[in-house]
């Protein structure tokens, strides 16, 4: 099996894509159809997201074991550590490899039901990312992620205890990090800047969501923790009764980001695509890095 490290080569920008787990039939129909659309352009690996308190586990072990076994995709599989003790994370890692899937994405995870809310351990599980990454470590030889925060995490003081903690969960033996939404290129490039000054230099790929609606736009917000600049707002709100003219703006917004990320040496794009293809396509079409993509599809 390939690991996310191998097939980011450093030498040309590359990117992935990130699915959710399907909800329902209609919800796996359209998620297989955005795998298809995308399987064609070669991302250089495909991650399969994993609910709060392991509530859509049993489906991202089905997905992510579906596409290691019906495509040509590397594929990379969510844990969080929320509500699991250290004994049902080694039963997961061991389906995962069981199924052939050897890289994972460690998570400390969100609290059930309100993603701000206190984190209680585990009685019998795991405090932080960093022991879920030695966890994984120990149990294979999995190729592992961490997540990233531009933001800082809300649960972290400030932006320099946020550094640290990434530092740690890298140097427990992560091998790359995968950062959190964010707005304007300079946001990932100061994070970045402030793992190197703490001599790390792990792979860090940059997290893009196409701007395509309010409702996304709104969902970014979510994510990331962090208000629209105005220098996106003033370009986007104007437009959120006119669905065509926000998708084009948003786009051109997404697109200037991800150029300068590009051109500040990012090795790839990580893509969010809440299980929809027509944007992404178009993004890394625009982007240059499919070169020979095909046509559009009419997927999402």
């Amino acid at each position: 099996m390939t690991s996310v490290v191998e097939r980011i080569p450093g030498d040309r920008p590359v990117f992935s894509v990130e699915f959710m787990p399907p909800r329902d039939d209609a919800d796996e129909r359209r998620l297989w159809n955005a795998i298809r659309s995308l399987e064609g352009l070669d991302p250089a690996f495909v991650s399969v997201t994993y609910g709060a308190g392991g509530s859509n586990r049993d489906r991202t072990i089905r997905t992510t074991g579906r596409v290691v076994k019906e495509t040509t995709l590397v594929s990379m599989a969510h844990l969080t550590a929320v509500d699991h003790s250290v004994a049902e994370l080694r039963n997961v890692i061991g389906w995962y490899a069981s199924l052939g899937i050897r890289n994972v994405l460690a998570l400390r995870g969100d609290p059930p039901g309100d993603v701000m809310g206190e984190w209680v351990r585990h009685p019998e599980g795991l405090e932080y990312a960093e022991d879920l990454v030695r966890l994984v470590r120990e149990l294979g030889d999995f190729c592992v992620g961490v997540s990233a925060f531009p933001y800082g995490h809300p649960r972290s003081a400030d932006l320099d205890t946020d550094t640290e903690y990434l530092v740690r969960k890298l140097a427990a033996g992560a091998d790359f990090a995968i950062a959190q939404l964010f707005f304007e290129a300079e946001d990932f490039l100061r994070m970045r800047d402030r793992v190197a000054a703490r001599g790390c230099d792990a792979l860090l790929l940059p997290g893009v969501m196409p701007l395509t609606t309010p409702k996304i736009l709104s969902k970014t917000v979510e994510l990331s923790g962090a208000p629209v600049p105005a220098s996106i707002a003033d370009r986007l709100e104007p437009l959120a009764d006119d669905p065509a003219a926000f998708r084009a703006m948003g786009m051109d917004v997404t697109a200037e980001v991800s150029e300068r990320l590009l051109a500040e040496g990012v090795p790839g794009l990580h893509f969010y695509t809440f299980n929809r293809a027509k944007a992404t396509k178009e993004m890394v079409d625009r982007l240059g890095l499919v070169p020979s993509a095909p046509p559009a599809s009419a997927v999402g």
